[in-house]
């Protein structure tokens, strides 16, 4: 047997100061990205966002079939597992807020979570905001428009080790149309499922 002329590389071998890095740094990131936010959107062009409108009953809510969602799912298609309308920002036209991920066909794909508003001149549907975003790895149950709030319980892992089929935290969460963009509250701390 004639021995390799290159050494064996070192990092080739995990050992727990391995992963202790790599949950450290996935931990800082989660902790930078709920710091930085990108700038707000808005889902309607409304000079008074603080009066709310009566809802137009001739406004139908924008359909989420035949929207382009920014997942990344390879060979598989992007499926809308669960919709649900209402007049979010109080302009008197319902929004649709659709829960999206990828079509697996196994584990528990991570999932999305999109506000639509109607298109330019009625035609198709756009997205204005993001509320969950695929790369935070949360799964979404409960979810629910209700009085211009977006409801959810959102199920995630309290680290990388956790395998995706078995989501070991939970938390609820909340958002609301507020001085032009999405506001999320929920409660301070997750529980553990």
């Amino acid at each position: 047997m004639q021995q390799s002329a290159v050494p064996e590389l070192a990092h080739a071998h995990t050992r727990p100061i391995h992963w202790l890095a790599t949950a450290t740094a996935v931990a800082g990131v989660v902790a930078l990205s709920s710091i930085l936010q990108p700038h707000s959107a808005t889902a309607a062009q409304t000079p008074a966002e603080e009066t709310r409108s009566a809802p137009d009953p001739a406004a139908a809510p924008p359909a989420a079939d035949g929207v382009d969602f920014p997942l990344e799912c390879g060979p598989v298609e992007a499926v809308v597992e669960q919709k649900a309308s209402g007049d979010l920002d109080g302009d008197g036209r319902p929004e649709t807020v659709a829960v999206v991920h990828c079509d697996a066909g196994m584990s528990t794909p991570p999932d999305g979570v999109y506000v639509l508003t109607q298109g330019a001149g009625g035609k198709g549907a756009r997205i204005v905001a993001t509320l969950v975003d695929p790369k935070d790895r949360y799964t979404v149950s409960d979810f629910a428009v209700r009085e211009g709030e977006v409801l959810a319980t959102l199920l995630g892992y309290s680290s990388a080790e956790v395998p995706t089929c078995c989501p070991d935290t939970e938390e609820s969460a909340k958002w609301q149309w507020h001085n032009g963009a999405f506001v999320r509250s929920s409660p301070a701390d997750a529980r553990s499922v």
